[in-house]
């Protein structure tokens, strides 16, 4: 944790930030180590302060002994007025993609004489590039969802709902370790598959049916993410043909996703192969994004994203088709972006599956 904390300081420093201050969980998480519900951290360039009340502190000095932890006594902001003013610090940057505009009031209030601006957190920028403990904490959690993958297949069948095959993935992930689902699954089946988030429904599973699963956990702090289409019974030759190019399109990306590009040229490695076929109109949604402590975090593969891709970058690369009114499809992996490429977390069979 001192380590990303120090990474910490180095782009405060950057940014002539001299103070920042931290609301987001989920950075406080990365930062501390600290997974309590109520707490704060306040970064200087000498300290690094964990804030928090009564029922936590305990929980604090366990999970965060390298900070030095304050008891805010219910007042958070009176609190954080006066470290700065013990380290004659007179700016603060507040996560301003965090903090809403009433908390943000409610502490300027408190801090006078400290010029106070809300900006972007440095801290997701950070969190974009995983080291090596993430990396393997995001690959066992991908592990995991590969055997509930494995596991539900025998589970889908003609006259299984929706919201069953969904329970069913549910409860395994949960029994094998999992802490939670890192979304709302996807299952959705016959012309709903057409829908890129059709969470789970009552509707019945059908011969024929096209069934596409977008499901992931969450295990030790991060998530998993993966998306699978089958076939219940048998596919049409409409249906494989749109199925064997997305994967063509799939393929394309993971054998071409290099450091140093941006989401855009990612974007369309594999948006260029649907385009031989007439089909990007019905590819209505980026090539992937970023996950980690959260499903969604940056980088952002799309048409319009200009993140460029660092070494280190855990990704989804998930292109589809949706036809409106017939049937949809969508295959997903998680990829490390290494060197001079991409390492797939992901093992599950890609063939097509006609259950």
């Amino acid at each position: 944790m001192l380590k990303r904390v120090d990474n910490l300081r180095e782009r405060l420093a950057e940014d002539d930030i001299g103070a920042l201050l931290v609301t987001n969980p989920v950075n406080i998480a990365y930062l501390s180590g600290f997974t309590g519900t109520s707490g704060y951290l306040l970064v200087t360039p000498q300290e690094a302060y964990l804030l928090t009340d009564f029922r936590y502190l305990e929980q604090a000095r366990a999970q965060s002994a390298s900070f030095t932890i304050e008891d805010v006594a219910g007042a958070p902001w009176k609190q954080v007025s006066s470290l700065l003013a013990k380290d004659k610090l007179g700016e603060l940057v507040v996560e301003g993609d965090h903090l809403t505009v009433d908390v943000f009031d409610k502490l300027t209030a408190q801090l006078e004489g400290v010029a106070t601006k809300a900006l972007p957190s440095p801290v997701n920028g950070l969190r974009a590039v995983k080291d090596k403990g993430e990396q393997e904490a995001i690959a066992a959690a991908v592990s995991l969802t590969d055997k509930a993958f494995t596991h539900i297949l025998p589970f889908i069948r003609p006259g299984v709902r929706e919201a069953e095959v969904a329970l069913e993935l549910e409860f395994f992930l949960r029994k094998n370790g999992a802490s939670g689902p890192s979304f709302s699954f996807i299952v959705a089946s016959g012309t709903r598959s057409a829908l890129p988030h059709g969470v789970a429904g009552d509707k019945l599973l059908e011969t024929g049916d096209a069934v596409v699963l977008d499901f992931g956990c969450v295990l030790n702090g991060y998530c998993s993410d993966m998306s699978r289409t089958v076939f219940v019974g048998s596919a049409t030759e409409r249906q494989k043909d749109v199925y064997y190019r997305v994967l063509e399109a799939q393929q394309s990306a993971l054998e071409q996703l290099r450091p140093g590009m941006n989401g855009t040229e990612a974007d369309a490695l594999a948006r260029n192969v649907l385009a031989k076929y007439d089909l990007t109109e019905k590819f209505g949604h980026g090539l992937g994004h970023g996950l980690g402590r959260v499903i969604h975090e940056a980088p952002r593969l799309s048409p319009v994203s200009e993140d460029v891709l660092k070494p280190g970058m855990v990704v989804t690369v998930e292109p589809g088709v949706y036809i409106s009114g017939e049937f949809g499809v969508r295959i997903e992996d998680v990829v490390v972006i290494t060197e001079d490429g991409v390492v797939n977390l992901t093992k599950s069979s890609k063939d097509l599956v006609c259950i």
